[in-house]
């Protein structure tokens, strides 16, 4: 993905017709053209990934989704460990499950091996949009777990293309930023005016190469759904392999046979709005009304870039305790992976987040819509 990324932004035109049609990349809402022709640190622009795995009816696993902005979760994965490490401490002695609290440590170890070249040991810190944001939990969980400072946008400011942050002791240099604000909230001099929640001049400094952005701004151009459904296209291209696992079936509605078929067929699929996250947008129109079946399909006839559709795919269940029942019943999941990337290392998270739909029938199991979470096992 790291490649595809370098492709999308750098010079090697030619392979984005050979990969994913250009028209596709220049129309995801994610691109980002002040990334043109930035080369981060090592060449990696993707250094967490979130990898969103089901398992289908049929019996097999399929990628529902790649997270490459900021993804989020894995603080519930390791609070999750914890809780059930005293719940079930005996259990854990006898099960061999496989660690996953090295995390914190790896991801610093990660973000310290893609800093500019200093000559004192790199300074991170994680900005937040602050208090008020729905993942902050994780934000000042994963910063003081990590030991690095949790800084908001006012807390930084840049001067000769170097960023700063305030601290009693006066200014002190910053060389790795981990991000989680949303690119166009980063610099208010280069994307959004408007803005509070980023630094001025911080994207200057990015493009003079004295800070590294944790995941590199216009990564998002990988979530977007569309071009999520040419990934395996993008591993075989790059790597000359197989997918090990395939991506769920796509159909992008810009395609005017895909666009066809979804039109006949919008009962039997799931409407997903391409550049949304978090679980919004997404239809499982065998469960609306004819009404509302029209609305959607209206909507797409106006806007087909902005829409994929895949068939209904029926996730795996797991017993699961209803606290206002007071008894388990089953209820459908996913797994969330993480993958860490930095300089001559890379670390996949033996474990992962479970994450599950607390309502009844309900195929989304979005933490924002409602979800819960489960404690998942790696045996040794």
């Amino acid at each position: 993905m790291n490649l595809f990324i370098q492709d999308v932004y750098g010079d090697r035109k030619i392979l984005k017709d050979k990969i994913v049609p250009s028209a596709l990349i220049f129309s995801s809402p994610h691109y980002s053209e002040e990334m043109k022709s930035i080369k981060p640190q090592n060449g990696i622009y993707c250094h967490i990934s979130g990898t969103d795995l089901i398992r289908h009816s049929d019996g097999e696993y399929y990628v529902l989704e790649d997270n490459l902005r900021s993804p989020s979760g894995v603080s519930y994965v390791l609070s999750n460990r914890d809780a059930m490490k005293r719940t079930l401490s005996n259990a854990f002695r006898w099960a061999n499950v496989r660690s996953v609290n090295e995390y914190p440590a790896e991801l610093l170890a990660t973000l310290q091996s893609v800093a500019p070249v200093t000559d004192d040991q790199p300074t991170c810190a994680l900005l937040t949009p602050g208090t008020y944001n729905s993942a902050y939990y994780e934000h000042s969980f994963l910063a003081q777990t990590m030991g690095i400072e949790l800084v908001e946008g006012g807390d930084l400011f840049v001067e000769n293309n170097y960023v700063f942050m305030r601290t009693i002791h006066g200014p002190k240099r910053v060389d790795v930023i981990y991000r989680r604000i949303d690119d166009a909230y980063l610099d208010p001099l280069v994307f959004r005016p408007e803005s509070m929640l980023g630094v001025p001049g911080i994207m200057g400094a990015y493009r003079a190469g004295n800070i590294t952005i944790v995941n590199a701004p216009g990564t998002g151009v990988a979530d977007d759904k569309a071009v999520c459904s040419y990934v395996p296209a993008m591993i075989r291209y790059y790597l000359g392999e197989e997918p090990i696992i395939p991506n769920v079936p796509t159909y992008l509605c810009e395609r005017e046979e895909d666009l066809k078929y979804v039109l006949e067929h919008t009962r039997d699929l799931v409407i997903k709005p391409v550049d949304m996250s978090g679980g919004y947008g997404v239809l499982v129109c065998d469960r609306l009304s004819s009404a509302e079946l029209e609305d959607i399909k209206l909507k797409i006839q106006a806007d087909p870039r902005n829409y994929i559709a895949q068939p209904r795919m029926s996730l795996s269940v797991h017993s699961t305790y209803i606290e206002n029942k007071g008894e388990f019943e089953p209820r459908h999941i996913d797994l969330r992976t993480f993958t860490l990337m930095g300089k001559d290392r890379q670390f996949v998270l033996p474990g992962g987040l479970s994450r599950v739909a607390l309502k009844e029938g309900s195929l989304i199991v979005n933490s924002s819509q409602g979800g819960g979470s489960k404690d998942t096992w790696v045996l040794v």
